[in-house]
């Protein structure tokens, strides 16, 4: 038996899972779970980092205590873009800020202002967000942040974490590509645009790939938990490009949907596709396990339908998700309609209303109550979906017959099945632990027990089920779809 030990970092929750390897099959268990909340204080939105990472050591050190005290490595992934920054002598400047702080409204206009957006495309082949790496530090260099001129590295929450335990600075690949400062062809820092934001590229560490060794718990931290120096593998640190390396698929052709409070819907490719299909289109090209490319669209996500939840739990309403759903399935299909993406949607707080609002602003009628809230939402998200494939088959010149659906969303079986009747084709939904999978199996690859990543997806196929959603129909579908595309369109 093999144990690794695998940190996945969610938006609102981190877990510390142990991944059981018996040379055949693998299995997981969690050993540790805790929240991830942002904080504001001072009108700013931070993560609590230090707590991040004190969480990280209550897992190792439950680890040790366990049946599975023998730890073979441990791995750590995480949301995207968000960063921290050390002084000269390696000490952290202040906790991260969250990729929802609202310092980075209005950014995006004024970075085209310094370089206009077909050149930074050109470049990084990333998609234009608010919350891009690139935008929070012009936003920091625009608002002059103090910290920022004070910096001498900067890394990436799961590259932060990592130095934590290892004392060790180094960037990981797939999390680098999120930051829209990576070449996309390169798959080196595009020091040549970063320059042209007066961004100080000194700040930025060397890029290793997923599935390196990136160093081991230092002799304090391994003596505070009572360990040996147990190595530290970079995986893919990005927890979307984790869960793409646990697709289970045989298809050549196909698309993934990484469900989670984000949804990214992509396809896997060889090299980037940057050209005016994409750009147009505001598709993003991100790195992935063995420098693949992962061509992709970011939709809001489950993040919509959580804040719902989370409001009505702190009014006293609380219901768990599948009474929410059970409610949702008895009421009028297609009331009413939203586009997840829209902005007024980003940050938090006043969901509801937010969607009402949206509903009355468009000439619908608001949806009311809870179950007519959460229909709304989950039918809007699967003809989402259906825009977000069509857009890569467009892309890309052909047909892509399937889905894979993996992550916590695939828990939400009425999203599953509206997202095959919206698509129009087969849904394979699975595994549900996508992110910690893909982390567990990027340390048997740094570890040498799988040969690569064609070799880690049989074991995925060998060990986790799926289950598959047909689509039906279809006409209802699709003059919903017909209704949802005037709806974004105008």
């Amino acid at each position: 038996m093999l144990n690794m030990l695998a940190f996945d970092y969610g938006a609102s929750s981190g877990r510390a899972i142990v991944g059981i390897y018996d040379g055949h099959r693998l299995r997981l268990e969690e050993l540790h779970r805790f929240a991830n909340e942002p904080v504001l204080i001072g009108g700013s939105l931070n993560w609590d980092i230090l707590r991040l990472f004190h969480e990280m050591k209550q897992g190792i050190h439950k680890c040790t205590k366990s049946q599975y005290s023998e730890i073979a490595s441990i791995g750590i992934d995480t949301w995207g873009v968000d960063f921290g920054l050390l002084d000269d002598a390696g000490r952290l400047l202040g906790n991260p800020y969250h990729y929802r702080d609202a310092q980075t409204q209005g950014i995006v206009e004024k970075a085209f202002e310094i370089v206009p957006s077909t050149q930074i495309y050109e470049k990084t082949g990333i998609q234009f967000l608010e919350i891009n790496s690139l935008i929070q530090l012009l936003a920091m260099k625009l608002n002059n942040v103090s910290i920022l001129d004070k910096a001498e590295t900067l890394l990436f929450a799961p590259d932060l974490l990592r130095y934590f335990l290892t004392g060790e600075k180094s960037t990981e690949y797939t999390i680098a590509s999120t930051s829209q400062m990576l070449d996309a062809n390169s798959g080196d820092w595009a020091l040549d645009l970063i320059e042209r934001f007066d961004i100080p590229t000194k700040i930025l560490t060397q890029i290793v790939d997923a599935g390196t060794i990136a160093g081991k718990l230092t002799q304090a931290v391994a003596g505070e938990l009572g360990t040996g120096r147990i190595p530290v593998v970079a995986v893919a640190g990005h927890d979307t490009a984790s869960a793409v390396v646990s697709v289970p698929v045989q298809e050549d052709k196909y698309a993934y949907l990484s469900s989670g409070t984000w949804s990214l819907l992509g396809v896997e490719l060889p090299s980037p596709i940057i050209n005016e299909g994409s750009f147009r289109l505001n598709y993003t090209n991100e790195g992935g396990f063995g420098r693949k490319i992962r061509l992709l669209k970011n939709i809001m996500g489950l993040w919509i339908y959580q804040e719902c939840r989370r409001e009505w739990d702190r009014s006293g309403e609380a219901m768990s998700f599948d009474e929410l759903e059970a409610g949702a399935s008895g009421a009028a299909p297609f009331a009413a309609l939203i586009d997840p993406d829209d902005i007024s949607f980003m940050r938090p707080g006043n969901m509801v209303t937010k969607i009402r609002d949206f509903c009355v602003g468009t000439g619908q009628k608001a949806p009311e109550t809870k179950a007519e809230i959460v229909r709304c939402i989950l039918e809007s998200l699967a003809l989402k979906y259906r825009t977000a494939i069509e857009g890569l088959e467009g892309i890309l010149g052909y047909r892509l017959p399937v889905l894979h659906i993996v992550g916590g969303g695939c828990k939400n079986t009425m999203l599953s099945q509206f997202t095959a009747n919206a698509i129009g084709r087969p849904v394979i939904v699975g595994p549900v632990e996508a992110t910690a999978t893909g982390n567990i199996i990027s340390q048997l690859i740094a570890l040498g027990e799988l040969a690569g990543l064609s070799e880690g997806r049989e074991l995925v196929r060998r060990s986790f089920p799926v289950v598959e959603y047909s689509p039906s129909e279809a006409d209802v579908w699709d003059n919903a779809y017909d209704d949802f595309l005037k709806l974004i369109k105008s």
